[in-house]
């Protein structure tokens, strides 16, 4: 017998987010057949195994402290550097002088580079104005802090002058500590969920797309995951009738998944990536790995509801698993497992639910 606890990093203060974490911990403590501990209490002399459920992939030393040394001790993500957990180890640097933090992979971002958008990453100021005076030759470009959360905080340049004036807005600090992703900006885009989770002896892998809703106060968020989600790994999921362009993005996220691997004590339980396919202001079509998430997400509640419907039906193969994050007053449908269905003091009403449904093809 265990205990799963949540454990959350600095600045995870929301509540929606809080309550959301503590319905997906609930949910893997049944799976596991574990006690749900709560908030994890550093003081509390537990008397029995802990399960981790992070709100942020955690550092080698910092996993190491709370005892977690593999992937059957939490849900999330292990990394040796704060900036391999970020969008910054997506693009390599504009140049060999570069500079760049210690233990950074140029390796890594070359092996990624065909299954990613054209870009650059950067961690100073005169690098960042290299990498989007080359890349503007190709088209309009997008900034992208390396920690920012699900778009915020980006900025979409066409020319020169627009991008030495938002580069001049950004704090030199940050950029220097964390990075600035610098990449081609893409029109009429789809973004594609894919990746795996594994929890209470069970490999759930799937694929899917998001959906994006306007927010309390109009600005275009996230959405929601529709997903396909199948008992197994990859071979199972390539399997399945899916679209070219859908097997395309499975691909990209396989590869990038599998350069990942290679990074010391690196490890996960939860691999989640973010892919695109769209236009360029020129009109070229693209297609890649946008950024990755080691740690509990958007999607999870999605994911755990999978599990749970796989352990609960040992002969079902697939599903599909729907989570929404709907703004202002929502009325979940039937059967929904809600997370959050109230006003949150930061950003007001949200209703959060997922909907898990046998796929046809799975008898």
């Amino acid at each position: 017998m265990g205990i799963v606890v949540t454990y959350a990093a600095p600045g995870s203060t929301d509540e929606h987010e809080r309550a959301t974490h503590s319905a997906v911990a609930k949910t893997l403590a049944e799976l596991k057949g574990f006690e749900f501990g709560g908030e994890y209490d550093p003081a509390r002399r537990y008397g029995a195994a802990l399960y981790f459920v992070p709100s942020a992939t955690l550092l080698v030393d910092a996993a190491q402290a709370l005892g977690i040394r593999g992937k059957d001790d939490l849900f999330g993500g292990v990394v040796p550097a704060s900036f391999v957990a970020t969008k910054a180890i997506v693009h390599p640097l504009v140049a060999p002088d570069a500079q760049a933090p210690a233990g950074w992979s140029a390796a890594f971002a070359e092996e990624v580079r065909p299954a990613v958008l054209p870009g650059f990453c950067a961690f100073s100021l005169r690098d960042a104005l290299r990498a989007g005076v080359q890349l503007l030759c190709e088209g309009r470009i997008r900034l992208k802090p390396a920690q920012g959360v699900g778009g915020h905080g980006q900025r979409v340049v066409k020319d020169e002058a627009e991008l030495e004036s938002a580069l001049g807005s950004l704090d030199r600090s940050e950029l220097e500590r964390c990075g600035l992703g610098v990449e081609l900006d893409l029109e009429e885009a789809i973004t594609y969920s894919v990746g795996q989770v594994w929890a209470a002896g069970l490999l759930a892998t799937y694929c899917g797309t998001q959906r994006s809703t306007r927010n309390n106060r109009g600005a275009a968020v996230f959405g929601g995951s529709d997903l396909i989600v199948v008992r197994g790994g990859y071979d199972e999921l390539t399997a399945l009738p899916l679209s070219a362009e859908m097997r395309i993005a499975i691909g990209q996220a396989r590869a990038f998944d599998s350069a990942a691997g290679r990074f010391a004590g690196m490890f996960a339980s939860r691999r989640n990536y973010d892919a695109v396919r769209g236009r360029d202001s020129r009109g070229r079509q693209h297609a890649g790995v946008l950024e990755q998430s080691w740690r509990i997400g958007g999607a999870s509640t999605a994911e755990v509801a999978a599990l749970a419907a796989f352990a609960a039906q040992p002969g079902l193969r697939a599903v599909r698993a729907r989570c929404t994050e709907a703004y202002g007053r929502a009325s979940p449908p039937p059967g929904a497992s809600v997370h959050f269905d109230g006003v949150d003091r930061r950003i007001g009403p949200l209703t959060k639910y997922a909907v898990v449904e046998e796929h046809e093809i799975s008898r």
